[in-house]
């Protein structure tokens, strides 16, 4: 129990920190007056103006009065839409969800075969050939590639859609494009993008941990029994490789769903990275303060399960907490 509550009141000291920081960043730039008023407008509407969304205050003032909205889940109301800002990013969630769960699925179904085989023989040809095509995952800008994609699939062949997320099944009150066909042919490219630096670094964890795995002596005495080979690498490696791979995974899903931008702004998606960009452009603060709020919050909130699997699965991990 010690060792929870550790954990929580670190994650909530995190919290406390970064909504020090992203408010006074945030707030220190720009005026929004000037973008969202008319520039005909007279001195007497630009004061109402600003009286109206509480930029009048002192910056501590509104700070004061952010953190107290925020205590209650109150983000801010949208100077654009005029609209909670938490009901905005919550709309689009779905969809920027949809997307990171289809890059991870993607870059574990090819980033996890690839290494075991490049771990396997990481001499031959084949393990120096995956190797070296991952390193174009990390190195490939995001927006080119996916520019290419729809320069190639979309406009050269026309096999696939380039942008907006087409047709939509409503479950349990959230749209979802994977469950149509059409809604399946829009999502393809923009997660095929996103997914790919995460599979070239699967592709290395996948690699490092057969690495390190094969030599143990239950592999060793496995194969000695007599076991098929891909007994050995399905029942005894896979599942011992995989668990820092789970574990990083599960870390990295947090920066796929904060750092879509990219990927949703090339191809139009309807997710929340789109509505960053419009908002920044917009200089709406609590759209933009509401989100960085909301991905600090995720990323806390998976650290903080993931110190728990940690500490179920290893002992060990509460006893050196504990001392």
């Amino acid at each position: 129990m010690g060792y929870v509550i550790n954990r929580l009141m670190q994650g909530l000291m995190v919290i406390a920190v970064m909504a020090v920081l992203v408010f006074v960043g945030v707030y220190a730039i720009g005026n929004p007056v000037d973008m969202l008023i008319s520039p005909e407008a007279d001195q007497a509407e630009i004061e109402a103006t600003i009286i109206r969304m509480g930029l009048d205050k002192p910056l501590w003032e509104q700070f004061l009065g952010f953190v107290g909205g925020a205590l209650r889940g109150d983000l801010g109301t949208s100077f654009m839409y005029n609209e909670p800002a938490v009901r905005l990013i919550l709309a689009r969630f779905p969809a920027t969800l949809e997307l990171a769960l289809a890059a991870i699925l993607m870059a574990v179904a090819v980033g996890i075969p690839l290494g075991v085989i490049a771990g396997l023989r990481p001499n031959g040809v084949v393990g120096r050939s995956i190797m070296t095509v991952s390193i174009l995952g990390f190195s490939l800008p995001t927006f080119w590639v996916g520019m290419m994609f729809i320069m190639v699939f979309a406009v050269s062949l026309g096999w696939l859609p380039s942008t907006g997320r087409g047709e939509t099944v409503e479950v349990l009150g959230v749209r979802w494009s994977f469950l149509t066909a059409n809604g399946l042919s829009h999502l393809f490219l923009p997660a095929l993008n996103l997914a790919l630096f995460k599979t070239s670094l699967v592709i290395r964890l996948a690699r490092a941990g057969t690495r390190e795995v094969i030599t143990q002596d239950y592999i060793k005495f496995a194969r000695a029994k007599g076991l098929s080979e891909t007994r050995v690498i399905l029942v005894h490696m896979l599942k011992n490789m995989m668990i820092p791979v789970v574990t990083v995974l599960g870390l990295e899903f947090g920066s796929v769903v904060a750092f879509a931008v990219v990927t949703e702004t090339v191809f139009a998606w309807p997710g929340i990275g789109k509505l960053l960009i419009s908002s920044i452009v917009h200089l709406d603060r609590p759209v933009i303060v509401a989100y960085l709020m909301l991905t600090v919050l995720l990323f806390v909130t998976i650290n903080f399960v993931v110190d728990l699997i940690y500490a179920i699965l290893d002992p060990r991990v509460r006893r050196k907490e504990a001392a």
